[in-house]
Protein backbone atom coordinates (compact mmCIF):
# COMPACT_ATOMS: atom_id res chain seq x y z
CA UNK A 1 0.00 0.00 0.00
CA UNK A 2 2.84 2.45 0.99
CA UNK A 3 4.38 1.89 -2.39
CA UNK A 4 0.93 2.16 -4.23
CA UNK A 5 0.56 5.98 -2.55
CA UNK A 6 4.05 6.59 -3.58
CA UNK A 7 3.69 5.68 -6.88
CA UNK A 8 0.29 7.75 -7.08
CA UNK A 9 2.41 10.88 -5.50
CA UNK A 10 4.94 10.38 -8.73
CA UNK A 11 1.50 9.99 -11.26
CA UNK A 12 0.45 13.33 -9.51
CA UNK A 13 3.89 15.12 -10.04
CA UNK A 14 4.31 13.57 -13.51
CA UNK A 15 1.32 15.10 -14.14
CA UNK A 16 2.29 18.57 -12.90
CA UNK A 17 5.64 18.27 -14.80
CA UNK A 18 4.17 17.19 -17.93
CA UNK A 19 1.22 19.73 -17.93
CA UNK A 20 3.21 22.80 -17.30
CA UNK A 21 5.88 22.03 -19.93
CA UNK A 22 3.28 21.50 -22.56
CA UNK A 23 1.28 24.84 -20.94
CA UNK A 24 4.93 26.62 -21.46
CA UNK A 25 5.38 25.50 -25.35
CA UNK A 26 2.25 26.07 -25.78
CA UNK A 27 2.23 29.76 -24.72
CA UNK A 28 4.32 30.07 -27.61
CA UNK A 29 2.24 28.05 -30.27
CA UNK A 30 -0.51 30.51 -29.36
CA UNK A 31 1.78 33.62 -29.28
CA UNK A 32 2.73 32.54 -33.04
CA UNK A 33 -0.61 31.92 -34.13
CA UNK A 34 -1.66 35.49 -32.89
CA UNK A 35 1.36 36.87 -34.52
CA UNK A 36 2.97 37.55 -31.71
CA UNK A 37 6.40 35.94 -29.53
CA UNK A 38 5.11 33.70 -26.57
CA UNK A 39 7.21 33.87 -23.21
CA UNK A 40 9.86 31.21 -22.80
CA UNK A 41 8.83 27.63 -22.47
CA UNK A 42 9.66 27.01 -18.98
CA UNK A 43 7.85 30.27 -17.95
CA UNK A 44 5.11 28.46 -16.08
CA UNK A 45 7.57 27.00 -14.22
CA UNK A 46 8.99 30.38 -13.02
CA UNK A 47 6.09 31.94 -12.25
CA UNK A 48 4.82 29.32 -9.70
CA UNK A 49 7.71 28.93 -7.94
CA UNK A 50 7.93 33.10 -7.73
CA UNK A 51 4.58 33.19 -6.04
CA UNK A 52 5.85 29.96 -3.86
CA UNK A 53 8.11 32.37 -2.32
CA UNK A 54 5.71 35.34 -1.57
CA UNK A 55 4.09 35.80 1.57
CA UNK A 56 0.38 35.85 0.75
CA UNK A 57 -2.84 37.49 2.78
CA UNK A 58 -5.53 35.50 4.35
CA UNK A 59 -9.46 36.16 4.71
CA UNK A 60 -9.83 33.75 7.55
CA UNK A 61 -9.51 30.04 7.97
CA UNK A 62 -12.20 28.55 5.33
CA UNK A 63 -10.21 30.70 3.32
CA UNK A 64 -7.37 29.16 3.90
CA UNK A 65 -7.79 25.35 4.16
CA UNK A 66 -10.40 25.83 1.34
CA UNK A 67 -6.91 26.17 -0.58
CA UNK A 68 -5.30 23.31 0.73
CA UNK A 69 -8.47 21.06 0.21
CA UNK A 70 -8.64 22.00 -3.34
CA UNK A 71 -5.03 21.24 -4.15
CA UNK A 72 -5.21 17.98 -1.60
CA UNK A 73 -7.97 16.78 -3.72
CA UNK A 74 -6.71 17.51 -7.06
CA UNK A 75 -3.24 15.49 -6.23
CA UNK A 76 -5.48 12.54 -4.23
CA UNK A 77 -7.43 12.55 -8.01
CA UNK A 78 -4.43 12.53 -9.93
CA UNK A 79 -3.36 9.35 -7.76
CA UNK A 80 -5.34 7.49 -9.16
CA UNK A 81 -4.79 8.15 -13.24
CA UNK A 82 -3.37 5.57 -15.33
CA UNK A 83 -0.62 6.17 -17.79
CA UNK A 84 -0.17 3.39 -19.61
CA UNK A 85 -2.00 -0.23 -18.78
CA UNK A 86 0.98 -0.77 -16.83
CA UNK A 87 1.45 2.15 -14.83
CA UNK A 88 -1.13 2.33 -12.85
CA UNK A 89 -0.82 3.52 -8.42
CA UNK A 90 -4.07 1.58 -7.93
CA UNK A 91 -5.36 -0.85 -10.62
CA UNK A 92 -8.17 -1.87 -9.05
CA UNK A 93 -9.61 1.78 -8.45
CA UNK A 94 -9.07 3.83 -11.84
CA UNK A 95 -12.82 4.12 -12.41
CA UNK A 96 -14.16 6.94 -14.06
CA UNK A 97 -16.96 7.23 -11.38
CA UNK A 98 -14.26 7.58 -8.83
CA UNK A 99 -12.39 10.78 -10.73
CA UNK A 100 -15.89 12.00 -10.88
CA UNK A 101 -16.67 11.93 -7.25
CA UNK A 102 -12.83 12.74 -6.17
CA UNK A 103 -12.27 15.65 -8.53
CA UNK A 104 -15.84 17.56 -6.80
CA UNK A 105 -13.86 17.65 -3.44
CA UNK A 106 -10.82 20.12 -5.23
CA UNK A 107 -13.31 21.99 -6.76
CA UNK A 108 -15.50 22.43 -3.60
CA UNK A 109 -12.52 23.33 -2.21
CA UNK A 110 -12.02 25.77 -4.48
CA UNK A 111 -15.33 27.47 -4.26
CA UNK A 112 -15.25 27.38 -0.51
CA UNK A 113 -12.09 29.21 -0.11
CA UNK A 114 -13.26 32.19 -2.75
CA UNK A 115 -16.19 32.21 -1.53
CA UNK A 116 -15.06 32.88 2.13
CA UNK A 117 -12.93 36.02 0.75
CA UNK A 118 -15.98 37.98 0.22
CA UNK A 119 -15.11 39.58 -2.46
CA UNK A 120 -19.20 39.60 -4.43
CA UNK A 121 -16.36 39.07 -8.01
CA UNK A 122 -15.18 35.75 -6.54
CA UNK A 123 -18.59 34.75 -5.62
CA UNK A 124 -19.77 35.06 -8.93
CA UNK A 125 -17.10 33.44 -10.31
CA UNK A 126 -17.66 30.33 -8.33
CA UNK A 127 -21.25 30.57 -9.13
CA UNK A 128 -20.93 30.97 -12.86
CA UNK A 129 -17.96 27.84 -12.40
CA UNK A 130 -20.70 25.31 -11.13
CA UNK A 131 -23.30 26.56 -13.57
CA UNK A 132 -20.69 26.06 -16.44
CA UNK A 133 -20.24 22.62 -15.07
CA UNK A 134 -23.67 21.39 -15.08
CA UNK A 135 -23.90 22.54 -18.46
CA UNK A 136 -20.93 20.56 -20.05
CA UNK A 137 -20.98 17.48 -17.63
CA UNK A 138 -24.73 16.36 -19.06
CA UNK A 139 -24.19 15.65 -22.26
CA UNK A 140 -20.33 14.27 -21.61
CA UNK A 141 -21.93 11.98 -18.82
CA UNK A 142 -24.11 10.77 -21.81
CA UNK A 143 -21.32 10.02 -24.19
CA UNK A 144 -19.51 8.12 -21.28
CA UNK A 145 -22.27 5.86 -20.02
CA UNK A 146 -22.34 4.79 -23.98
CA UNK A 147 -18.82 3.95 -23.87
CA UNK A 148 -19.61 2.06 -20.81
CA UNK A 149 -22.34 0.32 -22.12
CA UNK A 150 -20.79 -0.83 -24.90
CA UNK A 151 -17.22 -1.63 -23.24
CA UNK A 152 -19.43 -3.48 -20.17
CA UNK A 153 -16.68 -1.89 -17.93
CA UNK A 154 -16.37 1.31 -15.93
CA UNK A 155 -12.88 1.31 -15.60
CA UNK A 156 -10.89 4.04 -17.74
CA UNK A 157 -8.02 1.13 -18.35
CA UNK A 158 -10.05 -1.60 -19.36
CA UNK A 159 -11.94 0.93 -21.43
CA UNK A 160 -8.70 1.86 -22.98
CA UNK A 161 -7.38 -1.58 -23.92
CA UNK A 162 -10.99 -2.33 -25.50
CA UNK A 163 -10.18 0.46 -28.02
CA UNK A 164 -6.76 -1.11 -28.48
CA UNK A 165 -8.22 -4.71 -29.46
CA UNK A 166 -7.09 -4.99 -33.57
CA UNK A 167 -11.02 -5.70 -34.35
CA UNK A 168 -11.93 -2.16 -32.27
CA UNK A 169 -11.78 1.54 -33.31
CA UNK A 170 -10.85 4.37 -31.16
CA UNK A 171 -14.23 6.24 -29.53
CA UNK A 172 -13.64 9.01 -31.38
CA UNK A 173 -14.08 7.26 -34.52
CA UNK A 174 -16.18 4.51 -33.69
CA UNK A 175 -18.58 7.24 -31.79
CA UNK A 176 -18.09 10.42 -34.01
CA UNK A 177 -20.99 12.67 -32.60
CA UNK A 178 -19.94 11.63 -28.82
CA UNK A 179 -16.22 12.48 -30.00
CA UNK A 180 -17.38 15.79 -30.94
CA UNK A 181 -19.39 15.98 -27.90
CA UNK A 182 -16.43 14.94 -25.45
CA UNK A 183 -14.14 17.56 -27.20
CA UNK A 184 -16.49 20.56 -26.64
CA UNK A 185 -17.12 19.44 -22.79
CA UNK A 186 -13.13 19.47 -22.15
CA UNK A 187 -12.92 23.11 -23.65
CA UNK A 188 -15.14 23.56 -21.12
CA UNK A 189 -13.76 21.64 -18.36
CA UNK A 190 -10.14 23.57 -18.74
CA UNK A 191 -11.63 26.74 -19.14
CA UNK A 192 -10.89 27.32 -23.03
CA UNK A 193 -12.47 30.10 -25.26
CA UNK A 194 -15.43 30.22 -26.07
CA UNK A 195 -17.12 28.56 -22.60
CA UNK A 196 -14.27 30.86 -20.24
CA UNK A 197 -16.70 32.44 -18.24
CA UNK A 198 -15.86 31.85 -14.90
CA UNK A 199 -12.46 33.78 -15.13
CA UNK A 200 -13.15 36.04 -17.41
CA UNK A 201 -10.29 38.91 -16.31
CA UNK A 202 -11.97 41.70 -18.23
CA UNK A 203 -15.03 41.64 -16.98
CA UNK A 204 -15.23 40.01 -13.56
CA UNK A 205 -10.97 40.11 -12.58
CA UNK A 206 -10.37 36.91 -12.19
CA UNK A 207 -13.60 35.67 -10.63
CA UNK A 208 -12.67 32.99 -8.20
CA UNK A 209 -8.97 34.19 -8.10
CA UNK A 210 -9.60 37.80 -7.58
CA UNK A 211 -8.57 37.62 -3.81
CA UNK A 212 -5.00 35.50 -4.15
CA UNK A 213 -1.92 36.04 -4.09
CA UNK A 214 1.62 34.68 -3.00
CA UNK A 215 2.06 31.17 -1.92
CA UNK A 216 -1.87 30.90 -2.08
CA UNK A 217 -2.03 31.58 -5.77
CA UNK A 218 1.06 29.27 -6.48
CA UNK A 219 -0.62 26.45 -5.11
CA UNK A 220 -4.09 27.25 -6.98
CA UNK A 221 -1.69 27.60 -10.18
CA UNK A 222 -0.79 23.56 -9.31
CA UNK A 223 -3.83 22.68 -8.51
CA UNK A 224 -5.29 23.86 -12.13
CA UNK A 225 -2.39 22.02 -13.74
CA UNK A 226 -2.64 18.95 -12.45
CA UNK A 227 -6.35 19.22 -12.78
CA UNK A 228 -5.82 19.99 -16.79
CA UNK A 229 -3.64 16.70 -16.35
CA UNK A 230 -6.69 14.88 -14.69
CA UNK A 231 -9.01 16.14 -17.88
CA UNK A 232 -6.75 15.50 -20.81
CA UNK A 233 -5.62 12.02 -19.14
CA UNK A 234 -9.14 11.03 -19.16
CA UNK A 235 -10.28 12.23 -22.64
CA UNK A 236 -6.96 10.87 -24.22
CA UNK A 237 -8.25 7.14 -22.50
CA UNK A 238 -11.76 7.30 -23.04
CA UNK A 239 -12.19 8.34 -26.76
CA UNK A 240 -8.38 8.08 -28.28
CA UNK A 241 -7.34 4.15 -26.79
CA UNK A 242 -4.99 5.63 -24.11
CA UNK A 243 -1.63 4.46 -24.78
CA UNK A 244 0.89 1.18 -24.48
CA UNK A 245 4.00 3.23 -23.24
CA UNK A 246 4.80 6.34 -22.02
CA UNK A 247 5.86 8.41 -25.22
CA UNK A 248 2.52 7.60 -26.78
CA UNK A 249 0.49 9.06 -23.90
CA UNK A 250 2.80 12.10 -24.29
CA UNK A 251 2.43 12.42 -27.50
CA UNK A 252 -1.32 11.83 -27.65
CA UNK A 253 -1.65 14.24 -24.75
CA UNK A 254 0.57 17.02 -26.61
CA UNK A 255 -1.33 17.12 -29.98
CA UNK A 256 -4.79 17.31 -27.76
CA UNK A 257 -4.29 19.96 -25.12
CA UNK A 258 -2.34 21.83 -28.54
CA UNK A 259 -5.50 21.36 -30.88
CA UNK A 260 -7.68 22.78 -28.04
CA UNK A 261 -5.36 25.45 -27.39
CA UNK A 262 -4.86 26.52 -31.05
CA UNK A 263 -8.83 26.62 -31.20
CA UNK A 264 -9.37 28.95 -28.23
CA UNK A 265 -6.99 31.29 -29.36
CA UNK A 266 -8.92 32.13 -32.34
CA UNK A 267 -12.45 32.46 -30.37
CA UNK A 268 -14.29 34.83 -28.56
CA UNK A 269 -15.39 33.93 -24.91
CA UNK A 270 -19.10 33.19 -24.47
CA UNK A 271 -21.40 34.69 -22.20
CA UNK A 272 -22.61 32.10 -19.07
CA UNK A 273 -26.40 32.31 -20.68
CA UNK A 274 -25.03 31.40 -23.73
CA UNK A 275 -22.70 28.72 -22.65
CA UNK A 276 -25.69 26.81 -20.86
CA UNK A 277 -28.19 27.80 -23.77
CA UNK A 278 -25.27 26.17 -26.31
CA UNK A 279 -24.50 22.92 -24.05
CA UNK A 280 -28.37 22.13 -23.65
CA UNK A 281 -28.93 22.80 -27.51
CA UNK A 282 -26.44 20.94 -29.84
CA UNK A 283 -23.77 19.05 -27.61
CA UNK A 284 -26.79 17.13 -25.61
CA UNK A 285 -28.88 16.72 -29.05
CA UNK A 286 -25.87 14.80 -30.31
CA UNK A 287 -25.05 13.17 -27.32
CA UNK A 288 -28.42 11.47 -27.32
CA UNK A 289 -28.74 10.65 -31.07
CA UNK A 290 -25.48 9.21 -30.90
CA UNK A 291 -26.24 6.71 -27.71
CA UNK A 292 -29.47 5.60 -29.23
CA UNK A 293 -27.62 4.95 -32.81
CA UNK A 294 -24.69 2.79 -30.59
CA UNK A 295 -27.05 1.06 -28.17
CA UNK A 296 -30.44 0.79 -29.15
CA UNK A 297 -29.58 0.11 -33.39
CA UNK A 298 -25.96 -1.18 -33.34
CA UNK A 299 -24.20 1.24 -35.39
CA UNK A 300 -20.78 1.52 -34.43
CA UNK A 301 -18.37 2.52 -36.73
Amino acid sequence: MITNILFGVGVAFFGFVLQTSIAGVNRKVVGRVQKRYGPKWYQEFLDIFKLLSKRSVTHGWIFDFGVIMALGGIIGTAMFMPITSDLVAFADFDNFFIFVYLIAVGMLGMAMSASGSGNPLASIGVMRALTTMLAYEVPFMIVVLTIIKLTGTSSVTGIAEFQQLASNNWFMIALPLGGIVGVMSLMGMIGKKPFETYIAPAEIASGPMVEYGGKQLGMLFIMHEITVFIEVSLFVHLFLGGAENVVLFIVKYFLVYTTLNIISSVYGRFKIDQVVLFFYKWPILMAISQAFVAIYLGWVI
